[in-house]
């Protein structure tokens, strides 16, 4: 479901000036979370007959009640006056007219309205890491091996524990910090399947974050993106659907260990 979000915000009489910018910089982290997942669409500015602004939003959700979950955990929202406005697909809307014509010249077929993806858990990896291999520097950036050495992994149809030896995360650190890994484990479930995943992924932030991860220090994970495309493959006929499956994961890292939560997109 889509929804029009219009903002007002008021600061309250004596809020203290260092209180107002931190809440501002909060709410620009979390506008950036909600567009990373999929929620925030559009955001725009106007302005009022006095010349005050309002904040207009197009917003993304499966219902109401998570909208208004997503809306009250923003930091400036106890200053907000919020309206809220439910969008339906209009029948004269660009999306509904449009149209393919075929190379023959046979009648166009309407394409109408695509399905909305919607993102479903399959497993939560917890995984401890060994002292990374480091190569040194490429013209490309500086090649780090760094082995995952254990973990568990849990989710609604999933269960077990990843395979040292068989896993770890071939990653290139570019010069602002940011990291690209190819990152392959394989997993084994509580029942003796085995499961080979392969993500390629970017971990990036300000360089004041990368900079306390790269100390091996405890970063919270919404100080930065750590985002992965991830493809499984299994030979259990009963879990053939993890082989058609798309998926993305969200990591964070941690001072010895790192954390996958992985998503089929449906």
């Amino acid at each position: 479901m889509e929804f029009l979000v219009e903002f007002e915000v008021n600061v309250p009489d004596g809020a203290a000036a260092s209180e107002v910018e931190a809440r501002k910089r909060a709410e620009a982290s979390a506008a950036a979370g909600l567009v990373d997942e999929g929620h925030l669409i559009r955001l725009w500015n106007t302005r009022t007959g006095h010349g005050e602004s309002k904040a207009i939003g197009l917003y993304r959700a499966d219902s109401e009640a998570q909208l208004a979950a997503l809306l009250g955990a923003l930091p400036l929202y106890d200053w907000m006056y919020v309206t809220v406005t439910p969008l339906e697909l209009h029948p004269n809307d660009p999306v509904s007219l449009a149209t393919v014509s075929a190379a023959d010249g046979s009648p166009a077929i309407s394409i109408g309205h695509l399905p909305q993806p919607h993102l479903t858990l399959v497993y939560r990896l917890e995984a401890t890491l060994g002292q990374p291999l480091d190569l040194g520097e490429r013209p490309h950036g500086r090649r780090r091996i760094v082995p995952l050495t254990g973990g568990t992994f849990t989710g609604g149809e999933l269960r077990g524990k990843l395979l040292p030896g068989a896993s770890a995360d071939w990653q290139t650190v570019l010069p602002d910090g940011t990291a690209l890994g190819d990152i392959r484990y394989t997993l084994q479930t509580e029942s003796g399947e085995l499961l080979y995943v392969q993500s390629r992924s970017v971990r990036h932030g300000s360089a004041e974050v990368l900079a306390r991860l790269a100390r091996g220090e405890e970063v919270d994970a919404s100080e930065y993106t750590f985002r992965t495309s991830t493809r499984i493959e299994a030979a259990a006929r009963q879990l053939d659907w993890l082989n058609k499956g798309v998926f993305i994961s969200v990591g964070g890292r941690q001072a010895d260990g790192v954390i996958y939560e992985t998503y089929l997109v449906e």
